[in-house]
């Protein structure tokens, strides 16, 4: 079978399940041959659905069709075709582990199974009846799936009554100690302004109560992981939750004062870390005039000589 015409197969799926236009392409046709593992050789009754991620899916592309992508187009896989994929029930995202992290290296895809079985009967005398029954269910298994990974997801307790939910993972635990443990400990009657997530940059933001202090952020600004507004003494805590990536140190701070230079506010800048084991890693990266807070010591504070 030609690799040309196997292209053409997935691009027919892709149409009779319904993707959009923008998922109708040669990307996305190569997406989903590699989600059935249908090499240029293989007939469409033989796919199978291995657990795959991005890069894997790029290689598959490369080897078996000739295609070959940038290494930077990762995200445009992600972004533009697997994250639809997922949305409209066609895939499953780490069915192997829900609770993976959404920016993990591990992250993996699979073909959902009714999805499997039924692309399996194209181009026989089944299909259109498969095809009819599928699409007959497919909402309810959208919804299923969707109810899966909102049970993954982190929650977290901003205000009384009202609650968020992140992308699992360590990052997002981070974040949820920082607005449940610090604020209740140093920000009592904070109002929580922004918590940055992995899966959706801006996570939680109340841009209103930000602009009424003077300060507005476009999408391309670099925000902290959380911002909370301390109103009894007029602060704005600027937040970096430590996991993978740096502290505040001296460029991250300018940067910070940059962004916020509008503030009506005094700005507190603060870097929290999961453990104090990981914070000595960072010891000599911390700017002055900043804050430390360790989640596993929650009561304490350190000072790099700052003044709030």
């Amino acid at each position: 079978m030609s690799s040309a015409r196997n292209i053409s197969r997935a691009l027919k799926i892709l149409a009779a399940l319904g993707l959009p236009k923008e998922q109708r392409n040669e990307r996305s046709a190569l997406c989903l041959l590699a989600l059935l593992n249908l090499g240029k050789g293989t007939s469409i009754d033989r796919a199978e659905s291995p657990l795959i991620g991005i890069t894997p899916i790029m290689e598959f592309a490369l080897t078996e069709y000739g295609k070959k992508y940038a290494p930077n187009t990762r995200e445009t896989f992600r972004r533009q075709t697997m994250h639809q994929f997922v949305a409209a029930g066609l895939a499953l995202y780490n069915p192997d582990e829900p609770s993976r992290p959404v920016n993990s290296p591990k992250a993996v895809y699979q073909i959902e199974p009714e999805a499997l079985r039924l692309i399996r009967t194209f181009g026989t005398g089944n299909w259109p009846i498969e095809l009819h029954t599928y699409l007959a269910t497919r909402e309810t298994l959208v919804k299923k799936y969707a109810q899966e990974r909102m049970m993954a997801k982190v929650p977290i307790q901003v205000a009384p009554g009202k609650s968020i939910s992140l992308s699992p993972g360590l990052h997002s635990e981070l974040i949820k100690a920082i607005i449940e443990d610090f604020g209740s400990r140093f920000v009592p009657n904070g109002i929580l302004i922004y918590a940055g997530d992995t899966g959706d940059k801006w996570g939680y933001y109340d841009e209103k109560v930000l602009s009424q202090l003077g300060i507005t952020v476009d999408s391309h600004g670099k925000m902290p992981d959380v911002i909370l507004y301390d109103a009894n003494r007029n602060w704005l805590l600027l937040i970096e939750s430590v996991t993978s990536h740096g502290p505040v140190d001296g460029k991250r701070h300018s940067e910070l004062v940059e962004l916020f230079s509008g503030s009506k506010a005094g700005l507190v800048f603060v870097t929290a870390f999961p453990s104090r084991s990981l914070m000595t890693r960072y010891l000599s990266e911390i700017a002055w005039e900043t804050e430390v807070w360790v989640a596993d010591a929650p009561t304490h504070l350190i000072h790099f000589n700052g003044d709030r």
